[in-house]
């Protein structure tokens, strides 16, 4: 356990660009993977790491989260001080809501403070990677760094989305830029750059400071618009490289910011890969989350003796597939095909069921939905987004307990 590092997870963002996944919960709390939800993988990572002091700063449709932290995550012992502690605004240094990344942990600095620790590592709730953030402390403690920014390397054409930074020999980042226009790319590559992955380790008595010096100024209160850029040349900032040989954990490099709808499907469908490039049957860094109290998973014949036809699928407890067909697709808790239905490159949510004669294809289906039987999804995309949510890639996404035949508005 390491005593002198308080971990910071921000999970507070709204999470717009992936509705209507986050019309009730927030973006930490959506579900990823066939059982998880995506803030388990930076929890999990703190875990794994022997990071035992977490505050989690929660905001717009908490509840879901705050369900989650309590059913999976209740695990630490409060009597050795150890807990994860969802911490919502609480107006203590005005009358507004968390403003930014930084403003949110401005106003929990009492709770640093108090912590007695010496490092603040932060992160985000909303990415989907394994990472041994001990290492990386390490790294920070041997560099003499004031504040260490881990960063990976990104194609230029995705580089208008990240913090984007500039190295020496040494690897001190020379210039930081947020979401930049015209973004600098590696020296002698420029097909490339390297980006920051919004985790950052800070020496606690520094970070206290730039935090009161950004309160006082009227910008966006945000570490890489206004933070970072404000320490380079003034601090020592370093960066440290993600998926290097040190560290605990097998090095996959594979990071994703899931932050729309076509992201969040491709990352799903990433693990459906033959080889998939971030193996959840890896052992040795375990993803946790809630496990529900579900019956195994099964494949039955329908009525007519028709077996299921089942290709590369992930199947969650408690799924059914009665005579029905299923490819590539993953499947949370207690979905159900039934027979004649086809189900194909889709994520269906817990209590989703399929009806007969029913043909989903690209769809994303949210929690308790029922889909009659003989509906087709996914074939006419016109048809599709007169009722229900189209990505920019054509998929069909379908909002938590939806009810064909009714109108929602």
């Amino acid at each position: 356990m390491h005593d002198d590092t308080i971990s910071i997870i921000l999970a507070g963002g709204v999470g717009s660009r992936l509705h209507p996944l986050t019309s009730d919960r927030a973006k930490p709390a959506v579900p990823f993977g066939g059982r998880y939800r995506i803030i388990d993988f930076t929890l999990s990572n703190c875990l794994h790491s022997g990071l035992r002091r977490i505050l989690v700063l929660t905001q717009y449709k908490s509840q879901s989260l705050q369900d989650h932290l309590r059913d999976a995550w209740s695990i630490y012992n409060a009597e050795l001080g150890e807990y994860i502690t969802p911490v919502p605004p609480q107006m203590r240094t005005g009358d507004s809501w968390y403003r930014g990344t930084a403003d949110a942990i401005y106003q929990n600095l009492y709770l640093l403070e108090r912590s007695g620790a010496e490092y603040v590592l932060i992160l985000s709730g909303d990415h989907i990677y394994r990472m041994d953030y001990d290492a990386m402390l390490q790294h920070h403690r041997d560099s003499g760094a004031d504040v260490t920014v881990a960063c990976l390397t990104v194609g230029i054409g995705e580089a208008r989305s990240f913090g984007v930074m500039s190295v020496d020999a040494g690897d001190r980042i020379v210039s930081f830029d947020e979401k930049p226009e015209h973004p600098r790319s590696i020296p002698g590559d420029p097909e490339h750059v390297l980006a920051s992955m919004g985790v950052y380790v800070f020496s606690m008595r520094l970070l206290v400071d730039m935090l009161r010096q950004d309160h006082g100024n009227a910008y966006t209160h945000d570490f890489g618009a206004d933070i970072l850029p404000a320490m380079v040349g003034r601090h020592k900032v370093q960066a440290y490289r993600f998926g290097g040989s040190s560290g605990r954990v097998t090095a996959d490099r594979y990071w994703r910011d899931v932050g729309t709808i076509d992201a969040y499907y491709e990352a799903n469908m990433d693990l459906l890969r033959p080889v998939p490039a971030m193996d959840l049957y890896q052992g040795d860094w375990p993803i946790r989350t809630y496990e529900g109290q579900h019956p195994p998973a099964r494949s039955v014949p329908g009525r007519s003796g028709r077996e299921a036809d089942i290709v590369n699928c992930m199947l969650a407890s408690g799924t059914l597939i009665v005579g029905g067909t299923a490819r590539h697709a993953i499947m949370f808790p207690n979905v159900r095909i039934d027979e004649g239905s086809m189900v194909e490159e889709s994520i269906l949510f817990q209590g989703v069921t399929i009806g007969e004669g029913a043909a989903i294809r690209r769809c994303i289906i949210d929690k308790d939905v029922a889909v009659p039987a003989g509906e087709r999804i996914g074939f006419d995309l016109t048809r599709d987004a007169e009722r229900f949510t189209v990505s920019e890639r054509g998929i069909v996404v379908i909002g938590t307990g939806y009810r064909f035949g009714e109108s929602l508005t």
